[in-house]
């Protein structure tokens, strides 16, 4: 592993090497990992650390494909995530354009650096290879128009089993504009809540009523309003289920699978009054969603901790709170195809069966969820994937089931298309 780097002595590319080598070395989940960032990592340094670890696991197929061809034996993880980050900065550069000198000073770069972390002889190491990595990336050029599954997948660094599903679902244009959304870096949007101020200036806005894009170089001011609870960071896609539930002021609303509660927090907001109730799973999450549903703002908030599969109306009666809803949000785990380019680890994560093993798990919620629904009341099944068989087909084998609920309305995001994260958002009615 890494060699601990003195807070005096920290800089954003040494907090990435050392962030990609634990990456590389236990795949732990990217947003877990980006809490470790060292607390002397501030503002835009900060920024660029989180920037160039996104940037190596985003096309880490791409460089360790290259690296497979010029080292015989992996080095240690420190020195291999030297020559991922580096390999990484130099694909920037490349698609940048820019200063023809610009790989000379990566390399350069990348050798010292490498000579505190690691150790001269390692550093010779980093210095023959990315060389040799800059005359190759520089050499490759994007996929024609029509690409096979395998030249796609090389380029854009994705699953080659994942490109082929998506070019049979989607055809060649869509899959094509999918890959290149995914492999571009993610603007910050956040939603402005305090509606007694005015956001402030670089607040930019966006064409979603109440979301901002956060121009960069604000994260020392972005923090205090985070923590008043004037700004949540959250993309334009969630909209799309809170929108569909259309939740009313002085009503009672329950969001199930609620963690970490982003959602709760903006049914809340659009009620103004009423009552809130988050369910979820006990487990790490819950932190986080107590943390949200304590900024609710005249909106009655509880939190119930329970298996939602496991007789959750107890529980809800049990903690005096009603068991049936007119409103019910349930927004499902899935496979995360509809956000890829914030969460870019998920994409090394996901195996072929997980589809299939989702849906299973959707519809068995779905069905649950529907227990607590009051006659004539609606619930809003969303997800953030992009996969048919997660979205409509599992609303399709719930209504088959369920006669007493009907399709009223849907709402499908593709980010090729909306220009936001991909989500889908179900109002079902019951009778």
């Amino acid at each position: 592993m890494a060699k601990i780097v003195k807070p005096s002595l920290e800089s954003a590319w040494q907090s990435a090497v050392a962030l990609v080598a634990r990456w590389l070395d236990r795949r732990e989940r990217i947003d877990l990992l980006m809490e470790s960032i060292p607390s002397g990592i501030r503002g835009l340094e900060r920024a660029r650390c989180q920037h160039l670890v996104f940037g190596v696991v985003r096309h880490y197929g791409r460089i360790s494909s290259v690296l497979g061809g010029l080292v015989a034996h992996p080095p240690r993880f420190v020195t291999r995530a030297a020559l991922f980050v580096a390999g990484f900065e130099l694909i920037e550069a490349s698609s940048e354009g820019g200063d023809p000198g610009q790989p000379a000073r990566i390399v350069h770069h990348a050798v010292e650096r490498t000579k505190e972390l690691a150790s001269a002889p390692e550093a010779g190491l980093v210095n023959a290879v990315v060389r040799k990595m800059a005359v190759i990336l520089a050499a490759q050029k994007p996929p024609g128009a029509v690409a096979s599954a395998e030249v796609l997948a090389a380029y854009f660094s994705h699953p080659e089993w994942l490109v082929q599903r998506w070019l049979t679902a989607l055809g060649a244009g869509a899959t094509r504009a999918l890959l290149e959304w995914n492999q571009s870096p993610a603007p910050l949007h956040a939603r402005w809540r305090n509606q007694s101020v005015a956001p402030p200036d670089w607040l930019l806005p966006s064409r979603w009523e109440g979301f901002y894009e956060v121009a960069p170089g604000h994260w020392p001011e972005v923090e205090p309003l985070l923590k008043e609870g004037s700004l949540y960071l959250q993309d334009p896609s969630t909209r799309l289920s809170v929108e569909l539930l259309s939740p009313a002021p002085g009503e009672t609303a329950l969001d199930l699978c609620a963690s970490p509660g982003g959602k709760s927090l903006q049914i809340a907001d659009a009620m103004g009054t009423g009552r809130i109730v988050s369910l979820d799973l006990p487990g790490s999450r819950i932190d986080r969603l107590k943390e949200n549903l304590s900024r609710t703002t005249g909106v009655e908030a509880a939190l119930v901790q329970a298996d939602l599969l496991k007789g959750a109306s107890e529980v809800l009666k049990e903690h005096g709170l009603p068991r049936d809803y007119p409103a019910v949000l349930i927004d499902v785990p899935c496979s995360n195809t509809g956000v890829m380019r914030h969460r870019v680890d998920v994409k090394w994560r996901l195996q072929e069966g997980d589809f299939a093993k989702h849906a299973r798990q959707q519809g068995a919620l779905l069905a649950a969820a529907a227990k607590l629904v009051a006659p004539a009341g609606r619930m809003v099944y969303s997800t953030c994937s992009i996969d048919d068989i997660e979205n409509a087909k599992v609303v399709e084998a719930f209504l088959d089931r369920h006669r007493m609920f009907t399709l009223a309305k849907s709402s499908v995001s593709v980010p090729w298309r909306d220009g936001h994260d991909g989500a889908a958002a179900f109002l079902l009615i019951r009778s």
